[in-house]
């Protein structure tokens, strides 16, 4: 089945669905971030109460097109005068190896590169994660460094003009 996401800013009210995800070791296998510690609904309202007042950071919930359901979060954080870092997770497992991430990325760098202006997209990818490593490769992504359990990545704009796939937007 071919899926269509849209981004949207996360909302408080995705707490609802996200505090799952967040007490879900298997979203958590390749992040930097394990689980410490048992996210209440109330924890997870309050951090995206939080986090949605930086002004250094982007949250966006990914969401299917033909029904509006929730299913991820795409984020820009460390937003500077020309880069951000970019973060990404599918949090129904029902929807991983299906493209959303592959779509939701595509959205996100739109965004970064053409809204925000930005010149740099940042990010780091776990050495096992080969599919998201695929993702990033395909976008143009070059390593600038792979000496740990992570590999830090870089996007400059120039290049993401180059590799840019207008198919995956619905952009004729």
């Amino acid at each position: 089945m071919n899926y269509s996401v849209y981004l949207r800013p996360l909302a408080l009210e995705d707490a609802e669905t996200a505090y799952k995800w967040r007490n879900n070791p298997n979203i958590w296998v390749y992040t930097k971030h394990p689980i410490n510690q048992y996210v209440t609904l109330e924890i997870e309202r309050n951090w995206i109460s939080e986090v949605s007042s930086r002004t250094n950071e982007k949250r966006f919930a990914i969401c299917l097109t033909t029904d509006n359901q929730y299913i991820g979060n795409v984020q820009l954080t460390n937003i500077q005068e020309s880069s951000a870092t970019y973060h990404i997770f599918i949090g129904e497992e029902s929807f991983w190896g299906k493209g959303i991430a592959k779509l939701a990325t595509s959205l996100i760098l739109e965004y970064a590169f053409f809204d925000m202006k930005l010149d740099t997209i940042f990010l780091d990818v776990h050495v096992e994660n080969k599919a998201a490593q695929g993702i990033y490769k395909e976008k143009g992504f070059k390593v600038i460094n792979d000496q740990n359990d992570f590999i830090d990545m870089s996007l400059t704009r120039e290049t993401f003009l180059k590799n840019r796939d207008l198919s995956l937007l619905n952009v004729h």
